[in-house]
């Protein structure tokens, strides 16, 4: 399957109408819009961010294949910068929306354009993403393989625009932008020896290289960062991968991986019924005996922004696999089918089972903004940590 398979288009109405909404139920917001334009005046020396930490990057999309790319460092707070960046932990953390976009309120996405195959967009005879380790993108880079947070400076061509990007279902909350001159590390950041063999491999395809990597306990968020930075594939092959493409992509190919771990496992030998509540969704995850089947079912409540129709009643849609899986991307549901998914056969593999599986994934009005498709991951994830009800 190709990356650009993993496309979801959003019209521009909907995207606006979020904004609105996040801003108008979030009064908080405005405020933390207004703290960071002083933390940010006391952190510029003349035009340039010093000090900075950044603990993640961003790859955006628009007008792709000449594409945003963006370092996120958060300012007057670079001591905490790992608590910045979206993983799992947010969950455990308890973090709900006000929190999710208070985070991303504080992070500059300092950026400047590329295009993916190679760092700059005015001549397309510089050298190709794999070979680029200096410039703004291979700073970017330096940070997507980096073990923690790295220590730059960032020098900005304007001040940023104080403003909320309030996603999509699959990509968290932007705060403010800024357009960047250059960067440079005050650092040698470490890279774990499991990243550096996938990046001296050139002949290793980036689903093996995703694969090893998960195997070698890196998360699906770390993956995640390293794909977009154009840091796995075949050398030909390497390219700069929207973040928003490279989630969904990422939970794909580990799904795919462990589907073939327990292919040939026994079956769960009962119905069990798992269940979990995290920011406004609702989760029953059924597992019945039988051969491994899937199928996601997501119902959105009417006066909720995710209903097309929101005067109609519960918005339906579905996506399901077989045994053999799928081979085209999941257009109904989206990057929640594979977030969801893989949070599914985490546990099967786990505990060396097999089976048929249902998601019911309700979507209430108390979901006001999104915060990404990671706490659907982590909700299907953190619902087997309970005790299931058995039929």
């Amino acid at each position: 399957m190709r990356l650009d398979d993993y496309i979801e288009e959003l019209e521009p109405d909907e995207e606006a109408e979020r904004r609105r909404l996040a801003k108008e139920k979030s009064y908080a917001i405005t405020d933390h819009l207004e703290d960071f334009e002083r933390r940010f005046d006391d952190a510029v020396s003349g035009d340039t961010l010093v000090g900075s930490t950044a603990p993640s990057i961003f790859v955006g999309r628009s007008n792709y294949p000449d594409i945003p790319v963006g370092l996120l460092s958060p300012v007057g707070d670079e001591d905490a910068a790992a608590e910045y960046v979206t993983d799992g932990d947010w969950y455990q953390q308890g973090y709900a929306i006000d929190d999710v976009l208070q985070r991303r309120t504080g992070l500059l996405n300092s950026s400047k354009r590329a295009n993916v195959d190679s760092p700059s967009i005015a001549s397309r005879l510089t050298p190709s993403v794999h070979d680029t380790w200096d410039g703004f993108v291979g700073v970017q880079r330096e940070v997507a393989i980096a073990d923690r947070p790295v220590d730059l400076e960032i020098g900005l061509d304007d001040t940023p625009d104080l403003g909320l990007d309030a996603g999509t279902d699959v990509a968290t909350p932007r705060g403010p932008r800024a357009n960047a001159r250059n960067a440079e590390l005050r650092e040698n950041p470490y890279v774990p020896r499991p990243v550096k063999k996938t990046l001296e491999d050139d002949d290793w395809q980036a689903e093996g290289a995703m694969t090893y990597l998960y195997r070698r306990g890196f998360d699906v968020y770390d993956i995640n960062s390293i794909l977009s930075a154009g840091a796995l594939g075949q050398t030909e092959q390497r390219r700069l991968v929207p973040t928003r493409w490279s989630i969904t992509a990422v939970d794909d190919t580990v799904g795919k991986y462990l589907r073939g771990r327990i292919r040939n496992a026994p079956s769960v030998d009962e119905v069990q019924v798992w269940a979990n509540e995290y920011v406004g969704n609702r989760y029953w995850i059924v597992l019945a005996p039988g051969s491994w089947e899937f199928e996601l079912v997501e119902m959105k409540a009417p006066g909720s922004i995710w209903n097309p129709n929101p005067n109609d009643e519960v918005w339906l849609q579905s996506a399901s696999e077989g045994y053999e899986g799928r081979s085209s991307y999941v257009e109904e549901t989206a990057g929640a089918y594979y977030a969801a998914r893989l949070g599914v056969l985490e546990y099967l593999e786990s505990i060396g089972r097999q089976a048929k599986c249902l998601v019911l994934r309700e979507v209430s009005d108390d979901y006001w903004a999104p915060v990404g498709v990671w706490q659907v991951r982590e909700s299907v994830r953190n619902a087997f940590d309970g005790v299931p009800g058995s039929a």
